[in-house]
């Protein structure tokens, strides 16, 4: 109809220039019809896609309300290791080198564990949160080894954190160079400390608190955070309760 309607108004226009509102005419209800089509069509696809989702949403889904999750098992060291040895000696590579990533994944576990076994229970009077107690590892050596203790009531808390991460380099050339200065005036974000004859830094930040970062040989990281711990002293304090040789000692760090 539409292609009818401007054919007919191109033929007005060349008989001449007294049929303008004739044409004017025949335009406007031209656009009123082509305005009618794109609204029916609009109207079928606005249509089409509510039907689709409410079939959509008309599926009867289940919600998971049931399940105890997955049970953390270590990898058997000496069974990996007997399996690594047995893929070798057949030539069996991929298989062997499997078996000794499960075995180091294994190793780093159990480590994890003994670790988080020997921590206090309480600190600066903060229970222990057994639940968020956690060791997770990729199997390739200390690059993927994270420990984690948290110690919290309502208004306090403070969390230990054992790794190798990215930043560690960076602390240490800080530490070596003595980057990490001190300043008189204002107040001081961050300086250097001693914490039982081991170089760390600490810092301050007024959203998350106290931080304290102690290097563990070359290859770990000792991490201390409090929030809500009034001053550096209180946050030393609570620090100090660790064992930081016998850390170091599990670890096989020097």
């Amino acid at each position: 109809m539409i292609k009818i309607l401007i054919s007919i108004s191109v033929l007005f226009l060349f008989h001449s220039s007294a049929n303008a509102q004739i044409l004017k005419k025949l335009k406007e209800k031209a656009e009123n019809v082509a305005g009618k089509v794109i609204d029916k069509k609009t109207d079928e696809k606005i249509d089409t896609e509510s039907k689709t989702e409410n079939s959509t949403s008309g599926r009867n889904r289940i919600s998971n309300t049931e399940g105890a999750g997955l049970i953390t098992t270590p990898p058997d060291v000496k069974e990996n290791l007997n399996s690594a040895e047995t893929a070798f000696k057949s030539g069996n590579y991929g298989a062997a080198r499997y078996a000794i990533q499960q075995a180091i994944l294994g190793v780093e576990m159990e480590i994890g564990f003994k670790l988080l076994k020997s921590l206090p229970e309480t600190i600066a009077g903060l229970p222990k949160q057994l639940d968020q107690d956690e060791v997770t590892s990729s199997g390739w050596g200390w690059a993927g080894l994270n420990i984690h203790r948290l110690y919290q009531n309502e208004k306090k808390q403070f969390e230990l954190t054992i790794a190798n991460n990215s930043m560690l380099s960076v602390i240490n050339q800080f530490l070596i160079g003595g980057a990490y200065g001190q300043s008189t005036g204002g107040q001081q974000k961050w300086k250097q400390i001693m914490v039982k004859g081991n170089k760390a830094i600490i810092e301050f930040d007024a959203g998350s608190g106290y931080k304290v970062s102690i290097p563990l040989g070359q290859s770990s990281l000792l991490a201390f955070e409090g929030v809500n711990f009034a001053t550096e002293q209180e946050m030393m304090s609570a620090v100090n309760e660790f064992n930081i040789d016998e850390i170091k000692k599990t670890l096989g760090e020097k």
